[in-house]
């Protein structure tokens, strides 16, 4: 029997500048594709995906920027939860074979480029 997979889908910045789609409902073995969009300057072309599950700590899923390769962290990978992110204000997630247990909230976040030493 398909079980329907809720994603909460939230988007984080330091602003009201990014759009997001803030609930998501798919049916088990679908795909759950989320944006990410944001209005501010070229220069925040970094895009992070995190998962936080029921009862857990946030973790990051992906790094990414508008050069892959992405950076996939361990227990995560491409074929699941595959990333694009084709210019510096878009980026998309999507979770590939949905199951209950993927069920969560899906955060992204952006960043600005900096070259400044430490």
């Amino acid at each position: 029997m398909e079980q329907l997979v809720q994603v909460i889908y939230i988007c984080l910045s330091d602003g009201s500048d990014v759009n997001q789609t803030p609930l998501l409902w798919v049916i088990e073995g679908q795909s759950a594709n989320m944006s990410c969009s944001h209005t501010k300057d070229a220069t925040y072309f970094q895009m992070y995906w995190y998962q936080q599950l029921p009862g857990q700590n946030m973790k990051l899923i992906v790094f990414t920027t508008t050069t892959p390769p992405h950076k996939y962290e361990q227990g995560f990978d491409k074929e699941k939860f595959p990333a694009k992110k084709k210019d510096a204000q878009t980026g998309s997630l999507t979770v590939n074979n949905s199951k209950p247990e993927d069920s969560g909230l899906y955060f992204c976040a952006v960043s600005k480029h900096s070259d400044a030493a430490d």
